[in-house]
């Protein structure tokens, strides 16, 4: 069986990770919200509307990611505490260790990873 401590260090610094980079996202959203909002900005026409606007729809996509990751690290960590980690959502059958390695955070087995996919 896998080594959940070893998991358990890497869920951890996953979830550091990502919690220093959401307040560098949401500032990102907030300068090109501000940027927006302070110029009289036609983004339809005007070359740096476009860019602007590309800007903080990237930010938000990122953020959204990000925080979704969070959710799903957090949620590992939690089937760790409640002794159910390692263990498919769907099946029940134990997650390959080769496959926690490559993702974590992942509650599916190989065989159920893409019907994980689109739940979602």
């Amino acid at each position: 069986m896998a080594d959940f401590e070893r998991f358990r260090l890497l869920l951890e610094e996953e979830r550091a990770r990502k919690l220093a980079l959401l307040p560098a996202l949401r500032a990102d959203i907030s300068s090109a919200a501000a940027a927006r909002q302070d110029s009289n900005v036609d983004d339809e026409h005007d070359p740096e509307g476009a860019t602007i606007a590309f800007e903080l729809s990237q930010a938000s996509a990122l953020l959204n990611q990000s925080t979704s990751g969070l959710a799903a690290v957090e949620a590992a960590l939690q089937r760790i505490t409640d002794g159910k980690y390692g263990l498919c959502a769907v099946c029940g059958q134990p997650i390959a260790e080769g496959r926690l390695e490559a993702r974590p955070w992942t509650p599916f087995c190989i065989n159920h990873a893409a019907a994980g996919r689109q739940g979602r």
